[in-house]
């Protein structure tokens, strides 16, 4: 029987239209438009002005403290504005905005790395080349990496934890990465195990990906050290106490991290990317994005840079067919829509999803009918309905006291609703003011 989180948790259709499609790369753009904050945390400084010509893997935008990450150039060019423009999230985020030269344009050859197993950096050299390359959380979250690894004398751990999940629906990027970059994952597996001074790797994948697992159980087969698991396909398998409590049945305290029951977990492709920065010294200036959906005549995954418009990877996947009625950065799950198609490319962006009109609109909101489905979907063991009528009534203490800020905004409760309530929306509003509340307290 393959294994899962025992709490909550909904099946939903894969919609996996590009997993056969091999990753491709996306032309450089003539412009790209590079936020500085593309992490949880403080936003990067900007160190350089209009006019400087920058060179490609240049930091443009210095970590602005810990918690933060540097930004590196993804393009050789000239620095033409300093600028606010519209981000992913909706809001107007400060950038930085590059004219691609020409010749960069023109002769651009990716370079091609050779497979580098042996480990020429101690742990603490190997901590500070992730957060020199500005090496960030792919799956999603975007926290800085360096920063699981800096562990204080107390903190114990036991297990690097390896997530291969990709639960959400119709995105393909980390599958098609673990298919044709499996060796290099396997030695960024073996370069976090030895900056963490541990000897034991779980790598988690979903049963929907055969040809993962079997890839991976191949290259791994003398690696006593790696253990590669099949899980069940459930939603949201791939949240990082879902994955703890399947792989190894430990339960991460309510507020907890993962290091309180001995687990450090990574995304594969920042696995990966930390192959690269300490293999190779190449900082993160670009990422896989899968391109999908039904409306789409191409559904495709790419090799992007950061700062390039979705537009340029839409127009490269086919364009925007008839009945599109949304276009969502993320998965259908927990992506949220764009307000237009030149926003860019960033560190968080795993794929980008076209929605038809019929999929996207609404349906008539009802009364709750205490029908409990909500709760028994809820990972987390919350009381969705509950914690919607406190966020509705301006009750945010009461929300507070039903952990409201453990919610991990995965939509189960919303998606299983009968009477079409919107749970998750008035949950996170919920959240926003709890954590206004609690700042107010201290």
């Amino acid at each position: 029987m393959l294994k899962t989180f025992p709490k909550g948790g909904i099946h939903l259709d894969d919609n996996k239209l590009s997993a056969g499609q091999e990753i491709k790369r996306l032309p450089v753009p003539k412009v790209v438009y590079v936020p500085i904050s593309q992490h949880i945390g403080i936003p990067a400084e900007i160190i350089v002005a209009v006019k400087d010509k920058v060179e490609i893997g240049q930091i443009i935008a210095k970590s602005g403290g810990y918690i933060s990450s540097n930004i590196h150039s993804p393009v050789a060019g000239t620095v033409t504005k300093l600028d606010k423009i519209i981000d992913s999230s909706g809001y107007k985020q400060q950038c930085i905005v590059i004219r691609t030269d020409e010749k960069n344009i023109a002769n651009f050859e990716e370079i091609t790395y050779p497979l580098k197993k042996e480990i020429d950096l101690n742990p603490q050299e190997i901590i500070q080349r992730i957060s020199d390359s500005g090496i960030v959380g792919l799956g999603g979250a975007t926290f800085p990496s360096h920063v699981k690894l800096h562990l204080k004398e107390d903190e114990k751990i036991e297990y690097l934890l390896i997530n291969g999940i990709e639960c959400e629906p119709y995105l393909t990027s980390d599958h098609r990465l673990m298919l044709e970059k499996a060796e290099e994952i396997l030695v960024g597996i073996d370069i976090i195990l030895f900056a963490l001074h541990i000897n034991k790797a779980i790598i988690g994948i979903e049963n929907n990906k055969k040809d993962a697992i079997e890839l991976f159980k191949q290259l791994a087969v003398n690696k006593e050290n790696i253990q590669v698991t099949a899980l069940e396909v459930k939603y949201p398998q791939g949240g990082e106490k879902q994955l703890i409590k399947a792989l190894l049945n430990r339960e991460v305290p309510k507020n907890g991290l993962p290091k309180n029951v001995g687990a450090v977990v990574h995304n594969v492709g920042t696995v990966f990317a930390i192959y690269e920065a300490v293999q190779h010294n190449k900082p993160l200036i670009e990422r896989v994005v899968t391109v999908t959906g039904k409306k789409l005549e191409h559904p495709s995954n790419f090799w992007v840079k950061i700062g390039t418009p979705i537009s340029d990877l839409i127009n490269e996947a086919g364009g925007i067919e008839e009945g599109v009625g949304k276009i969502i950065n993320g998965g259908p799950m927990m992506g949220k829509a764009l307000k237009n198609t030149e926003v860019p490319v960033t560190k968080g962006t795993s794929g980008i999803l076209m929605i038809s009109a019929e999929e996207t609109s609404r349906k008539e909101v009802n009364n709750c009918l205490r029908c409990g489905e909500c709760i028994e979907a809820c990972p987390m063991g919350l009381e969705p309905f509950l914690l919607m009528n406190y966020a509705e009534k301006g009750l945010f203490e009461s929300a507070v006291k039903e952990a409201v800020l453990t919610c991990v905004e995965c939509g189960s409760c919303s998606y299983v609703c009968p009477s079409n309530r919107p749970l998750l929306e008035y949950i996170r509003y919920g959240k926003i003011n709890a954590i206004k509340l609690e700042k107010a307290k201290k």
